[in-house]
């Protein structure tokens, strides 16, 4: 047997000391992110999906993570400003950004983007989706998408349809439409939601696509008519108006997806637990029933795949672009 004080015994001890202070170490790491506040910045205004689904999630994360967090609303150039402060941020986790799919077609739009999103951004995993219904003014008298298209191929450019801004999903959408349709529609651009959907509900303008949930409040009032969902099966909200795909335009899925985002380069363990902790808080029956009411559905994801949808729907919407000749203004 060895001396107590051998060098054999010490050589030991030394490296049982150095595993457990590694290991200490690391689990020290793993706990100290995020160390201080971290900011959700929500690139579009107050009340609009992304806000809710941020300040619906803020809470349930900043209970995991120990730290406060800000929702911070920065609008502007089609979401572009708050989502490139974002990705010039530190790579750091502390600054996060809360995305829609507008965040992957602006650069088909605009030519002096100051990032690229597929590179400047890492994905940390889907949030939900968000259905869009076809929608038609009570006051138009149409009652079918075959009403809209006989409508628009008797007089081409006569119907006009209403979107909250150039490039919004409202606007994709309808371009998305026409191009299967092979009908003339003309676009009439709001400068917000709420602009859009009183001149469709006044019948000022007869049509556009609009959030489910927002639909069908006014459809169960009689003031709009429900002509079809846009996403690749019915909604739960409005489970007897058929799909696009249903009524034989195939390819017009346009729902809406959520995500959450940092600034490329941020730590893969980062990564790794923001989307695991995301995930936790989607699973929650209070914020599921939340944000159900809010037209959404859960809808979590993998960084990869979330990834690898952005490059799809990029691909995807800038040949819409290009076919259209959409142009930003």
């Amino acid at each position: 047997m060895d001396p107590v004080d051998s060098p054999r015994r010490r050589t030991l001890i030394a490296a049982l000391a150095a595993c457990g202070t590694l290991g200490t170490t690391a689990a020290r790491a793993q706990a100290a992110w995020p160390g201080k506040l971290v900011r959700i910045v929500v690139p579009y205004t107050p009340g609009t999906g992304m806000d809710i689904l941020a300040r619906t999630l803020a809470p349930h994360l900043q209970a995991a993570w120990g730290q406060s967090i800000v929702v911070e609303n920065r609008p502007g150039a089609s979401g572009n400003l708050g989502a490139g402060a974002v990705a010039k941020s530190p790579p750091d986790g502390l600054t996060l950004l809360m995305g829609v799919n507008t965040l992957i077609i602006n650069p088909a739009l605009y030519a002096n983007m100051t990032y690229d999103p597929l590179k400047d951004l890492a994905p940390l995993g889907l949030a939900a989706t968000g259905s869009f219904l076809l929608v038609a003014s009570s006051a138009s008298k149409l009652k079918s998408v075959d009403d809209l298209v006989r409508a628009a191929r008797a007089r081409p450019g006569a119907l006009d349809y209403a979107s909250p801004g150039i490039a919004t999903p409202h606007h994709m959408a309808m371009e998305l439409f026409k191009l299967q349709a092979k009908v003339s529609i003309t676009h009439i651009p709001f400068s917000g939601t709420a602009g859009a959907v009183n001149a469709v509900l006044s019948g000022d303008v007869p049509l556009m696509f609009l959030p489910v949930h927002v639909a069908m409040a006014q459809v169960k009032g009689g003031r709009l008519v429900a002509l079809a969902a846009a996403g690749d099966r019915r909604s739960a909200l409005a489970p007897d108006v058929p799909t696009l795909a249903e009524l034989g335009f195939k390819g017009v899925e346009a729902d809406l997806w959520y995500g959450m985002l940092a600034p490329a380069g941020t730590p893969a363990d980062v990564v790794v637990r923001v989307n695991a902790d995301l995930r936790k808080a989607l699973a929650l029956p209070e914020v599921r029933t939340a944000l159900s009411a809010q037209g959404m559905e859960i809808a979590p994801s993998s960084p990869e795949d979330m990834a690898a949808l952005m490059r799809r729907d990029a691909a995807r919407w800038a040949a819409v672009v290009k076919q259209a000749g959409i142009k930003a203004e």
